[in-house]
């Protein structure tokens, strides 16, 4: 009742509620007992199973065939890219080499040519994945993995 925080509360009723009351305060009402702090048990927790990490990528020359396919079906980049609802600028950048599309765009692509890009590989086999940049230049980092090997 008075909001005192304390180890040593007691269960009362006061005015047909029971409360947990300090001693002070369990003089207004009926003290039933010591109040007894109950230690919650401990739920077994779920542990999922760990799964291997499946990293994607996409297909190195993802550029060749894009581009093959859309010709073969006979549209044209700027048809093609209002299909994907994108710039034509970008298709023409994705088509050369010079922009590597997103996964979002990628499984797009996929799914209006009917092709796959996106390849799944386990964590060890992702290592292999060449790292593509966008104006692939030789940088210091580059060299420095290859001087490890």
């Amino acid at each position: 009742m008075c909001g005192r925080v304390d180890d040593n509360l007691l269960r009362a009723i006061v005015e047909s509620v029971e409360l947990s009351v300090c001693e002070k305060c369990s003089k207004f009402g009926k003290v039933l007992g010591p109040l007894r702090r109950e230690i919650p048990k401990a739920r077994p927790r779920y542990i999922a199973p760990q799964k291997e990490e499946i990293k994607e990528g996409i297909i190195e020359n993802y550029n060749e065939i894009i581009k093959k396919k859309r010709e073969s079906l006979g549209i044209s980049q700027k048809d093609f890219a209002l299909k994907l609802s994108e710039k034509e600028s970008i298709i023409h950048k994705i088509e050369t080499g010079h922009f590597e599309p997103p996964f979002e765009m990628a499984r797009k692509l996929e799914k209006i040519l009917g092709i796959k890009l996106v390849i799944s590989l386990k964590d060890e086999d992702a290592d292999d994945l060449p790292k593509r940049k966008a104006n692939d230049s030789f940088t210091l980092g580059d060299f420095i993995s290859i001087k490890k090997k």
